[in-house]
């Protein structure tokens, strides 16, 4: 064992660098797709809130959406208030003791960080879709559209533009908040990292490279995040298209003197 800490961290990633990298491939695969089943959940959860009530609406709609909106309201502000770790320590253990529920630990994994992301979503779909002129839900809504439609076609595609920072950030939190998940005995880059730094007495250097292989793979993401929203913004200099040959699509048009003489 080298002595010095570039000699230990090299000897490291020479001997331990497969435990390393497939505690790295775990903690994207989680990442990844808790991610996306958790905006899933977010979005379902925030177009439920946002269920216009008017007084024309029967007793019985009232009731079952105002119970059915409580109910979300509890799961949104008991697993944002509460954290990850005790969580995955209750849902994983107390399915087992209390309801019988024997949980492999890959299910357990997916199954909790997909719920916590959903109750964060939820509450980002609900500000996004406020955020939408009220003008355009009343135009859908004269035009005759349900408010399905009204969110599928004109609201959510607004919305998910002004979401995007959010859900970008909610994927480099689950990168790093998947650490948590080591006490319910799932193998990612923590729990690799910590089982190479007790084998080897090598803490500093171990996590050392842990935290570099964290930065690496969340600045990734935040890149190609940021990528995908310029590109959803479009291009700064369009022309309008239209099928009236009067109209001047190119901006601002100037007419020629000879136009003029002729006009």
């Amino acid at each position: 064992m080298p002595q010095d800490f570039w000699g230990r961290v090299i000897y490291l990633l020479q001997t331990r660098g497969s435990s390393y990298a497939m505690g790295a491939l775990n903690t994207m695969i989680i990442a990844l797709v808790s991610t996306f089943i958790g905006c899933v959940i977010g979005f379902a959860v925030g177009i439920v809130q946002t269920i216009p009530v008017s007084k024309k609406d029967s007793v019985w709609k009232k009731g079952i959406l105002g119970i059915i909106k409580f109910i979300l309201g509890v799961y949104v502000e008991v697993f944002r208030g509460t954290p990850m770790m005790a969580q995955a320590m209750f849902i994983y253990f107390g399915s087992s003791a209390v309801f019988g529920i024997n949980m492999s630990m890959w299910f357990a994994a997916f199954f909790i960080v997909s719920i916590n992301t959903g109750a964060y979503m939820a509450e980002t779909v609900r500000g996004g879709i406020l955020s939408i002129d009220e003008g355009q839900t009343e135009g859908a809504k004269a035009i005759g559209m349900t408010h399905f439609q009204t969110m599928l076609y004109v609201i959510l595609p607004q919305a998910l533009r002004n979401i995007m920072p959010q859900i970008g950030n909610n994927l480099i939190i689950n990168i790093k908040d998947t650490c948590v998940l080591s006490v319910i005995g799932i193998v990612e880059l923590f729990y690799a990292t910590k089982s190479v730094a007790g084998a080897l007495y090598t803490y500093f250097e171990s996590f050392a490279i842990a935290m570099v292989i964290y930065f690496v793979l969340t600045f990734t993401c935040s890149r190609i995040l940021r990528h995908w929203e310029k590109k959803m913004d479009g291009s700064d200099n369009y022309d309008l298209a239209t099928s009236d040959t009067l109209a001047h699509t190119s901006g601002m048009y100037s007419y020629s003197k000879k136009e003029e003489k002729d006009e």
